[in-house]
């Protein structure tokens, strides 16, 4: 047996090399990808610009540390808050690390606002991460068990509920920031309304609070725009990335905007592995894959596209078939809800040759590479839809 710590519940497969949106096993068998790592393969599998990037930065540098100017780290942050509009990049290792760099920005600014015990609203059924401060930002109960005492100063709101926030606001003069996911994920792909993002965005600015939003799965084109906030108009103060920003290369990035650039000074945080040669052309060569080739307007077409063909094999007459809650998407962030636990469905599913995933215990969750074709789409909804009414006829 393998050594691993037993920290995972795998599947009982190996695969040995991916092409495209397919991936291959032990034995040679395709598989085709409809989760990309989590979000993370944006570009798929061995994607060439790609991995001529990285390859070349292989045989040249691969890191250094951040005692030293990075060139690589330099040019990826131009390009990012280019981008995203932003002034201001901190580059870690991974989405929880992006979140604790936010959680820490937040109550450095508080401090120096004068705020002793600064307070962060967070959100039921979010999902930030698995370190002590990021799962005590979680709305997971599940996550959260058996690992206390959690770490204090966060207020827990219902989601997409302004008069919530405004409760709070009027009770508590602690809170310095709201930290939030536009699409929740891990919490069902549910996504918040945009009159909701621009309301809280103008309470945030009318009480000096932090306007907060963690993209780490729903960033980086995946929603049909650069960022999913951008869908309401509205610009952050802190917003943090990761998964698909390095397309399988592990790398985090915390952007500051407007009141939130500038509170880090030397010495207040730090990284040894953030930001480092490799990692930056990784993100770069992403972010220049994702403009060239139209990758955003992809992702729109593509969840418009595998949504209506899930609405249409699901349906009973002008229904959906019993036992389905809802199909919901925000481009390529889909989930079809069904009104009991599914967990199966993502071994029934491997054995037809699909990846999947099931998150909040009864979401089918899809998140497909952006490079998807129009007829890998199909064959997707092809190949999910029978499984799921075989599984709902039982």
């Amino acid at each position: 047996m393998p050594h691993l710590m037993n920290t995972y519940g795998r599947l009982p497969i190996a695969f040995t090399h991916g092409e495209g949106c397919r991936l291959f096993d032990e034995q040679g068998n395709a598989y085709l990808d409809g989760l990309s790592g989590i979000a993370v393969n944006t570009l798929g599998h061995n994607h060439p610009r790609l991995v001529a990037a990285l390859s070349k930065q292989v045989g040249r540098l691969i890191h250094t540390s951040n005692l030293y100017r990075i060139r690589e780290a330099e040019e990826a942050s131009d390009r990012l808050a280019s981008v995203a509009k932003m002034d201001e990049v901190f580059f870690c290792n991974s989405g929880c690390e992006a979140n604790e760099a936010a959680i820490k920005l937040a109550r450095l600014y508080g401090h120096q606002q004068g705020i002793e015990q600064p307070a962060i609203i967070v959100m039921e059924q979010a999902f930030h991460g698995r370190t002590l401060a990021t799962l005590s930002a979680t709305g997971n109960r599940k996550a959260q068990a058996g690992f206390e005492p959690l770490v204090s100063g966060f207020i827990r709101v219902p989601f997409d509920d302004l008069p919530a926030i405004e409760q709070v606001a009027l009770n508590n003069p602690n809170v310095v920031a709201v930290l939030f996911e536009p699409v929740q994920g891990e919490g069902g792909i549910h996504s918040a309304h945009h009159e909701f993002m621009r309301s809280l965005r103008t309470l945030c600015t009318e009480k000096s609070w932090l306007f907060m939003v963690d993209e780490v799965q729903c960033g980086l084109g995946r929603t049909g725009k650069w960022f999913a906030h951008q869908h309401a108009g509205i610009l952050p103060d802190v917003m943090t990335l990761a998964k698909g920003l390095g397309s399988g290369v592990p790398i985090g990035a915390c952007l500051a905007a407007g009141p939130a650039a500038g509170v880090f000074k030397p010495g207040n945080h730090g990284s040894t592995f953030g930001g480092n040669p490799l990692a930056c052309t990784a993100a770069l060569t992403t972010l220049q894959v994702i403009e060239t080739d139209g990758l955003i307007t992809r992702a729109a077409e593509l969840g418009d596209l595998i949504c209506e063909g899930l609405a249409h094999g699901l349906a009973d007459g002008e229904n959906l078939t019993a036992g389905i809650t809802e199909i919901r998407h925000n481009g390529l962030l889909i989930g079809v809800e069904l009104d009991r636990p599914c967990g199966v469905l993502v071994q029934r599913a491997l054995v037809k040759g699909l990846l999947i995933n099931v998150t909040a215990e009864k979401v089918v969750r899809l998140l497909p590479p952006l490079i998807m074709t129009d007829a890998e789409a199909s064959e997707l909804v092809a190949t999910l839809v029978p499984i799921i009414l075989d599984f709902l006829k039982e």
